[in-house]
């Protein structure tokens, strides 16, 4: 009876190391991901639950902060470990018959454009950015 318990035992253990080695291997491939996923431009999710852009990040160094631009010109510090992950952009797929309807928009601006009934946003004259009225 003895023999039947050190058996379990030694299989327990032997279950218990597999297991964490496994676990130690997938946490390392999700980190060596992550750090080749983490290039300077790509759309970050930081823990704190806000979006932003990476500027900045050392995947070598991790004591080192990183910087995350969360709007146009607001940059801010933070720990290189707060980034949760890369955010992939959503690719929208439209229909065959939204993207006919489409081609025919843009075939029917081409040709007014062609024969003068619009003017092209591109050679529209741009305001002096006063809109206040002359008086």
């Amino acid at each position: 009876m003895d023999w039947i318990l050190l058996v379990a035992m030694a299989a327990l253990l032997g279950f218990m190391f597999w297991s964490s080695r496994r676990r130690a291997a997938r946490l390392k491939t999700e980190q060596e991901t992550k750090a080749r996923q983490m290039v300077p431009g790509v759309k970050v999710l930081l823990q704190g639950g806000l979006y932003g852009t990476l500027v900045a990040y050392d995947p070598e160094d991790l004591s080192k902060s990183a910087e995350v631009e969360l709007a146009p010109g607001a940059i801010v510090e933070v720990h290189s470990q707060a980034i949760l992950r890369v955010v992939e952009p959503e690719v929208e797929e439209i229909s065959e018959e939204e993207f006919d309807e489409a081609e025919e928009a843009q075939a029917e601006y081409e040709a007014d454009v062609a024969e003068g009934i619009i003017t092209p946003v591109e050679s529209r004259p741009v305001a002096d950015g006063d809109d206040k009225p002359q008086a």
